[in-house]
């Protein structure tokens, strides 16, 4: 286990929420954080630990979200009078333990006061009341309802983000203005534009990795729970069993067994590959015309905020046509923590209006506050425009008895490693059959 404790600029860690939804974490040995440090006046200061991702890029180089970030610590550090200290993690590579797995672990043995949480593990620790309820805090009288949705758990609001994370499509617009496409509405309409790449020599039309493919997935399988106008209803069947998870999740594993059919996706690489990390050079080396990630990735000049050519970012194609995927990942606070009155006062801070002006002016993300608007960049604003609409697919949900976000990620996983349709169909089924028990 890697632990870092150095001063702030060095240890900050990269809050991206596309990047919770896909960090692996890598095994090993680390000691709890001595909690208290002592100033130059021998007085001695309080200080929490958080627990987070640490990307492996070089340390050195500009990150937009990691210096958005450490601008809302310092403003909680300096108001609050609390140092926050860090130990970060993050996987070297597919075999060793995911950021996930990592964190149930050190939140299920007490040894960090905040965590920054994807999606599954917020829905998995807080059913089991292992984080602690913000709800009273002051920032999250002023948080979007689709913010509380996915992340109240049995009736807490157990973590809240920095930023509404947003997936879609990554589009090199300049080779689809070679070959003459539109962007793809529909899921057949991206098969005809793999067909075009492929017929001129792009060897994989879309790159993956083992993570975010679930994406695609849950665009086409929940687009019209979440736009036909009856999403409470169609919750509550699911949630009694009344309908089939899987008859939701069958469109969008057929398509993708279509696109890998069909070489369109390269299954054995995609499963060997950490997110941007694996598909990541050959999309802006313009090899790869289509990659899937999150909004903050088109800001970042690390990931793809600085390539060689027009980039475009669309939603999912679905029968509905374009659509976001948004997963809600999020700071908590283990319930248990020595220290659980300062760490909420940390994140009230963290996560005021104030501080999250900050972090969107910096970072140019979309707000977890009502109260804030993002002004975007010029890529990412067809991706924009559709959530502005409100047309988009939580790709994490509370309220659904079946955590979807991770679980459809693993199981997409067994259809990349050659189980068939049908078989992973039979996991929902299970799934949903152990909820309803």
């Amino acid at each position: 286990m890697k632990k870092k404790h150095k001063d702030i600029r060095k240890l900050i860690a990269i809050y991206l929420a596309g990047i919770l939804a896909c960090l692996a974490a890598a095994c090993g040995k680390e000691n709890k954080l001595d909690r208290n440090l002592v100033s130059s006046d021998n007085k001695v200061q309080k200080s929490v630990c958080m627990f987070g991702p640490m990307g492996r890029t070089d340390p050195e180089a500009e990150n937009t979200s990691r210096t958005a970030q450490e601008q809302t610590v310092i403003l909680a550090e300096e108001t609050l009078g609390i140092k926050v200290e860090y130990n970060t993690y993050t996987a070297q590579d597919h075999k060793e333990k995911t950021y996930d797995d990592v964190c149930v672990e050190r939140v299920t043995s007490n040894l960090d006061d905040i965590y920054i949480l994807n999606p599954d593990t917020i829905k998995l620790l807080g059913s089991k009341d292992l984080l602690a309820d913000l709800s009273h805090l002051e920032a999250a009288k002023n948080l979007r309802e689709v913010v509380k949705t996915a992340n109240t758990v049995n009736g807490k609001l157990v973590a809240i983000p920095q930023e509404v994370v947003a997936y879609g499509l990554f589009l090199n617009q300049d080779l689809f203005d070679q070959f003459g496409l539109e962007h793809p509405n529909t899921p057949q309409d991206l098969l005809d534009c793999c067909q075009v790449f492929k017929e001129n020599g792009f060897e994989t039309p879309i790159g993956a990795n083992r993570w975010w493919l679930e994406t695609f997935v849950l665009a086409i399988g929940f687009a019209d729970l979440y736009n036909g106008g009856n999403t409470q209803k169609e919750i509550e069947d699911l949630n009694s069993g009344k309908t089939k998870l899987s008859d939701y999740m069958r469109p969008g594993f057929e398509f993708l067994q279509e696109l890998i059919d069909k070489g369109y996706i390269d299954a054995k690489k995609a499963l060997t590959y950490e997110a941007i990390d694996g598909e990541g050079p050959d999309f802006k080396a313009q090899k790869t015309p289509i990659v899937m990630a999150y909004w903050s990735a088109a800001n970042a000049d690390i990931f793809y905020g600085s390539v060689d050519f027009n980039l475009q970012v669309i939603g999912f194609p679905t029968s509905r046509g374009q659509m976001p995927v948004m997963p809600m990942t999020g700071y908590a606070v283990n319930v248990n923590s020595e220290h659980v009155e300062d760490s909420m006062a940390v994140l009230d801070e963290m996560l005021s209006d104030e501080a999250l002006s900050l972090y969107m002016k910096k970072n140019q993300v979309i707000s977890p506050s009502k109260n804030l608007e993002v002004n975007c960049k010029d890529a990412l604003k067809p991706l924009n425009d559709k959530i502005n609409e409100g047309i988009f697919v939580l790709g994490s949900n509370a309220n659904l008895k079946v955590e979807q976000w991770g679980n459809t990620c693993l199981i997409v996983r067994k259809l990349m490693e050659g189980d068939s349709v049908e078989t992973c169909m039979k996991e929902f089924d299970k799934l949903q059959e152990e909820s309803l028990k």
